[in-house]
């Protein structure tokens, strides 16, 4: 992760990498914290403030970015680049949605843009094991054949950017369409039409293996 706590000397010990993959793979449940009362003292430099609102949202932050970059070693990165981001704006945040909102739209936003630029330079490798169907987190279903789970990957790559992220966000996260519509700024209806269109286009990229899969 070279060069970005080099960049921001003030941020870096708010952003330790072993810290994030260890916690965010533990699926720790984000703690209650009284937010507002920490935003006000990270604003007023205090640094112990600014770790515990780290601790609180860097698990499912860096969960979103690894399920939307297939990659833990971006998803690191970006995690870290979001609470840069994050830091730097939060003079910015008023309240009007839950700071949980507010950074992950920024983490979206952080990964859609890095990932343009490192798409085309490294084949993405995501780890499906724990997918069985496109269904929200936890479904009980039998486990993907192994062909078709690459096959999926693949074709989830293929999505366009707005539907991959909805499906990804709905499906793989488990996130609700009002919340997906918060982070994406969009109406939940929207959300809505774009799980069922990202659906309808893996249906139709499988649609030969199922034929060879039940033949």
């Amino acid at each position: 992760m070279s060069g970005r706590s080099e960049r921001f000397p003030g941020m870096a010990h708010l952003i330790p990498s072993s810290t994030v993959t260890r916690t965010a793979f533990a699926l720790q449940t984000t703690p209650q914290v009284n937010e507002p009362e920490l935003i006000a003292r990270v604003l007023a430099g205090d640094r112990l403030a600014g770790r515990e609102l780290y601790n609180a949202h860097a698990p499912r932050v860096f969960r979103l970015a690894y399920r939307l970059t297939g990659d833990a070693e971006l998803a690191r990165e970006f995690t870290q680049d979001t609470f840069v981001r994050a830091f730097q704006r939060l003079a910015d945040f008023r309240g009007d949605a839950a700071f949980s909102t507010w950074i992950h739209r920024i983490t979206v936003t952080v990964v859609a843009n890095a990932m343009r630029k490192v798409r085309r330079l490294r084949e993405r490798e995501t780890d499906l094991n724990d997918l069985d169907t496109l269904h929200p987190v936890n479904s009980s279903t039998r486990r993907l054949d192994p062909d078709l789970r690459d096959r999926l990957a693949k074709a989830i790559d293929a999505l366009p950017e707005i539907y991959r992220i909805t499906l990804i966000m709905h499906d793989m996260e488990g996130y609700t369409h009002t919340e997906i519509a918060d982070v994406l700024g969009v109406a939940e209806g929207t959300c809505k039409s774009r799980l069922s269109a990202a659906r309808a286009q893996l249906r139709a990229a499988l649609a030969d293996f199922a034929k060879e899969y039940e033949s």
